[in-house]
């Protein structure tokens, strides 16, 4: 596995390394040594399948509030997705900027997502598979968002919104959140 860093101190791009051969290839997509060396979370208890059957479709912005806070490795299995990283870390010099790329099932790359993000998807294919590894157990009561299309994060989603839930279209812009009283 190849880790790159972003724009973003501790989200990291990480290129899955096929060996190849006339059956095909096998790839690692997680080695606990190699995490634990670039000081990334290495345990997941949780791991989860996304499911999306239309291209447009977004979920998210969405995060986990302290001490259950996420990180995440995010692969998408089947098409595509534009994936985005907003660093909400009240602390952080970057607080409040976003990273975005496009994950596809054929390039073998995740996106690692350290606590303190949001994560927001949109999918750029009908029937797109994203597999997670999460590093918390997801609490209901700590679960929180911001919107998806807040002018502050300046996102370029790609594609015009075919399905997204009214949940995730009521949360809070960015500035909404930050200036709530929790941390």
């Amino acid at each position: 596995m190849r880790f790159s860093t972003t724009g973003l101190p501790g989200v990291y791009l990480i290129q899955a390394e096929p060996a190849i051969d006339e059956r095909g290839f096998f790839a690692r997509l997680f080695c606990e040594q190699e995490f634990s060396h670039h000081g990334l979370v290495a345990r997941y208890p949780q791991v989860s399948l996304s499911y999306n059957h239309r291209r447009g479709t977004v979920r998210g912005i969405h995060f986990q509030l302290a001490p259950y806070e996420e990180a995440k490795i995010i692969c998408c299995l089947r098409g595509a997705i534009f994936d985005v990283a907003v660093d909400l870390r009240r602390d952080s010099a970057t607080c409040g900027q976003a990273f975005w790329t496009v994950l596809r099932a054929d390039e073998y790359r995740m996106l690692y997502i350290p606590k303190g993000f949001g994560h927001g998807f949109q999918t750029l294919t009908d029937e797109t598979v994203i597999l997670y590894f999460i590093s918390e157990f997801y609490r209901p009561d700590h679960a929180r968002g911001i919107r998806w299309d807040d002018p502050d994060l300046r996102i370029p989603w790609p594609e015009p919104v075919t399905v997204i839930s009214d949940k995730d279209r009521r949360w809070p812009s960015l500035r909404e959140y930050m200036a709530q009283a929790e941390p």
